[in-house]
């Protein structure tokens, strides 16, 4: 660590598709390059390897949610940064894992249009829900809608920004809070 005592914590919400893991992975190995210790809790990665039990309706997502904030105030101690790239639909549960990491989160809203994001498809989930194989996918399913970020510390919009200045826009944005806070 480069003498933070707590990690930054940048807790990723947008659509699957619109970007956050190739975001933040790409981050991660330039902050890595300066030295900073740096933990991903990707979405995926996460409901694989701790949460296999939980399904996909309103109430496991937002457990899903919880237990990553609490992942995520576990670590907070031993990373400088931690990046969630997380789908987080519903603002009950992005707010309450900014109470629990308190002022070291940032909200980044990594926005994508659905069509954006049907079009990209990279893990093939738009069209089994098209054709009927998913029928909860967040923010294209009828009974597990998006809420969008209203408030958000960072907005990337992936629908006109590529991945460049996407990971521009958020390497500079972690880097200014980090002078900010030291």
């Amino acid at each position: 660590m480069c003498g933070m005592k707590s990690a930054l914590i940048f807790w990723f919400s947008g659509l699957s598709g619109s970007g956050k893991t190739t975001i933040a992975q790409t981050v991660k190995v330039l902050l890595e390059k300066e030295g900073r210790s740096v933990l991903i809790l990707d979405g995926d990665d996460v409901r694989e390897r701790f949460h296999k039990n939980l399904g996909f309706n309103v109430e496991d997502i937002k457990e899903n949610n919880r237990l990553i904030s609490e992942l995520c105030h576990e670590n907070k101690d031993l990373f400088d940064i931690i990046l969630v790239p997380i789908i987080s639909p519903y603002k009950e549960s992005r707010e309450k894992a900014r109470e629990l990491l308190n002022n070291k989160f940032y909200e980044v809203y990594v926005s994508a249009s659905l069509k954006t994001v049907i079009a990209r498809d990279t893990k093939g989930l738009y069209a089994k829900a098209a054709s009927g194989l998913i029928d909860n996918l967040i923010g294209y399913s009828k009974n597990t809608i998006y809420e969008e970020p209203k408030d958000a510390d960072l907005v990337i919009n992936s629908n006109y920004q590529s991945v460049e200045q996407s990971v521009k826009m958020l390497y500079e944005f972690v880097i200014k809070q980090l002078k900010i806070l030291s």
